[in-house]
């Protein structure tokens, strides 16, 4: 989802709420008055307490209703924030690791898409080459990685990014070579 299209949502959110909360303070000052106007009218009698009853239990409903509607639509709008930040970390980590493997251009390209669930086929076509062509920058990329093919290849960075980083220093290619010399 694109910045544009979750500040649209988060508008689209921000509106729904405004008119939830227009109808049910709508709906409380017509229950409230009317309770108030009934003990103006008659003498009092247990319907119109009961009534009366209503009308609060309406307005304190709504009133916690709103607040917790608010309450989750802050919640969800950082959540949001978040995903975001997190995913351009992601992607900024992805591209510190291509350049810690010393993957060409070509390969950080092929290796994102590969990342984001394209085939051989589909890489070919986007990129308008060959799958062979393909098929040996991939090869490519698994040597470079240390990884034995597109399976592994994502796991590296799934696997560590579930465990709380990505690439840790086990993971890192040149981390047993750098502790070794």
């Amino acid at each position: 989802m694109s910045n544009g299209q979750r500040l649209e949502e988060r508008r689209r959110r921000r509106m729904a709420l405004a008119a939830f909360t227009t109808v049910l303070a709508s709906a409380s000052v017509f229950v409230i008055s009317d309770a108030y106007f009934d003990f103006l009218e008659a003498p009092p009698d247990p319907l119109n307490f009961a009534e009366a009853a209503i009308a609060i239990a309406l307005v304190c409903g709504s009133f916690l209703g709103i607040v917790e509607l608010r309450r989750n639509h802050r919640l969800l709008n950082s959540h949001e924030e978040a995903l975001a930040a997190a995913s351009g970390a992601l992607a900024d980590v992805i591209e510190a690791q291509f350049t810690e493997w010393r993957l060409t251009p070509a390969e950080r390209e092929i290796g994102m898409l590969a990342l984001k669930g394209f085939d051989i086929a589909e890489i070919a076509q986007l990129r308008g080459a060959a799958q062979g062509t393909v098929r040996a920058q991939m090869t490519s990329i698994y040597a470079k990685s240390g990884t034995s093919g597109r399976a592994q290849f994502a796991a590296f960075f799934v696997e560590d990014l579930l465990a709380g980083g990505v690439g840790g220093p086990a993971r890192r290619i040149g981390a047993s070579t750098e502790a070794a010399e």
